[in-house]
């Protein structure tokens, strides 16, 4: 397994593709996108608008050489793309223009859950399913999470799978709430990591 980098404009195509695949079978993906023939264009399309215009302009995004894995992470005080970048998700209206106001609800919800102290939020984390359970969702994790406890500054990541707590517990987050979103969607687990002392 190759070291993390950086990534880079040039591997925003194939970090989307990779995400889209990653979470087609996510619970909050299939619930968002309902249509599992329109599901993996429509996460495509909405990955590189992640990757490529809300988060490597202000954020950081770790990945491999072999681009089988990403990290997408907002730093503290830029945590989360300001209103004007949502503009670029309007590309996304055909996707969800049968069920707008539910999706409103849910991304309106996590939005007020939110914590306002200063942290570094995992925006998304995504393997290649091929390549899961490998140690490389781990080792990109471990790049920022070193600097949180070098910082002494907290993390933040909700997660819609619950097979996946115990991997972020084993670095260090604490599930501080589960939320049953509405309109019978999923359930969501909101973790938070406090830096680690330098021994540990």
């Amino acid at each position: 397994m190759t070291s993390p980098r950086r990534a880079t404009k040039a591997d925003v195509p194939a970090l989307a593709s990779l995400l889209a695949r990653a979470f087609f079978d996510d619970p909050i993906s299939e619930f968002l996108f309902p249509s599992s023939s329109r599901r993996l264009r429509a996460m495509n399309r909405f990955f590189k608008i992640e990757v490529g215009s809300l988060y490597l302009p202000r954020g950081e995004i770790w990945t491999t050489e072999t681009l089988d894995g990403v990290a997408i992470w907002a730093t503290p005080g830029k945590n989360r793309p300001g209103p004007l970048a949502l503009f670029k998700l309007i590309s996304m209206v055909p996707y969800v223009i049968g069920h707008p106001m539910r999706n409103a609800r849910v991304l309106s919800l996590l939005e007020r859950k939110h914590p306002k102290e200063p942290h570094y939020y995992l925006a998304t984390l995504g393997v290649d399913p091929q390549k899961q359970g490998t140690g490389i969702g781990g080792s990109l994790l471990g790049v920022t999470l070193s600097r949180c406890d070098e910082t002494g500054t907290p993390a933040y990541l909700e997660s819609s799978k619950e097979r996946n707590v115990p991997l972020y517990a084993r670095h260090g987050f604490e599930v501080v709430e589960v939320l049953d979103l509405p309109l019978g969607g999923p359930k969501v687990w909101l973790m938070w990591r406090e830096p680690r002392p330098p021994d540990l």
